[in-house]
């Protein structure tokens, strides 16, 4: 088995080895080591690329471009237009695929026009199993994925930037606004505004780690177990009740689950679900 410091120098020869990779980059813990990582091995010879669109959130797209700077990675914002979509608008268990699609095009038509070889997104070996048809995406576009390629999964990734003192080692995942939505409800900037502003709501709380999933204006709110005695007071939750309402949901309920990624996904029929990690 190898070492974490083995996967490492396999993941840098890798990288050495594209010479010229633009890198798809979210901010999140995964791509944000692959970018600083990619930096680190190729300097200019990367270009990590964020999309931004409504379905990104404000304080995630200014922490993404934060980190950017603080590294000196270079970045391009790269304005997506998905909700012009149907397909990806109507929110089927594709929309990921479609989001991606979308990503990937953008990254290929700046790949000729800035003269790099590869595109590289920040896959990692526990991604493998979920149902995420952005994988299915990635590979039409023939996306590599280094850090698979290195045998790095999420644990490894996180202990890897804690090392080297990335703020982001212990950032919690966050998905794109549009995940919070049920599937089957439409994908709009109305619906994405107020997850997106009710997020922020709970944040400004001191809660870490949450979720505002919307259910055809129900929210449903994950918050983590080890943060649930933060919000459990009747003060507090009436007052995250009034918020929310007058953010447009008509019903505001705290899930007794807690946090759990991809929570979204248990609606989904089985048959669709075996077909993970992605659909081809």
């Amino acid at each position: 088995m190898k070492t974490l410091q083995e996967k490492q120098e396999q993941l840098d020869q890798r990288l050495g080895e594209l010479g010229r990779v633009l890198v798809a980059y979210s901010g999140g813990i995964d791509s944000a080591y692959l970018a600083w990582r990619a930096h680190r091995i190729l300097g200019s010879g990367m270009l990590a690329v964020i999309a931004d669109s409504p379905s990104l959130s404000r304080h995630h797209l200014q922490d993404a471009v934060n980190f950017a700077q603080e590294h000196r990675i270079p970045l391009e914002i790269l304005q997506t237009a998905e909700l012009d979509n149907p397909d990806y608008v109507k929110n089927d268990a594709l929309r990921c695929f479609h989001c991606k699609s979308e990503l990937f095009t953008g990254m290929e038509e700046a790949r000729e026009r800035l003269g790099f070889r590869h595109l590289a997104y920040g896959m990692n070996l526990d991604d493998r199993g979920d149902f995420r048809p952005g994988q299915s995406a990635a590979r039409q576009h023939g996306v590599l994925a280094p850090l698979v390629e290195a045998g790095l999964g999420k644990a490894d990734i996180r202990s890897l930037a804690q090392e080297a003192g990335l703020r982001v080692w212990d950032k919690p995942a966050s998905a794109c606004l549009s995940s919070r939505i049920a599937y089957g409800q439409p994908v709009t900037r109305e619906v994405l505004l107020r997850v997106e502003e009710g997020e922020a709501y709970l944040r400004g709380l001191g809660l870490a780690q949450f979720r505002v999933r919307d259910h055809a204006g129900i929210a449903r709110i994950e918050i983590a177990e080890d943060e649930m005695a933060l919000i459990l007071s009747t003060a507090i939750l009436k007052a995250v009740s009034g918020a929310f309402k007058a953010l447009g949901f008509q019903y505001v309920t705290l899930d007794c689950e807690g946090y759990r990624s991809g929570s979204m996904n248990s609606a989904l029929p089985p048959e669709t679900l075996s077909g993970a990690p992605g659909l081809s």
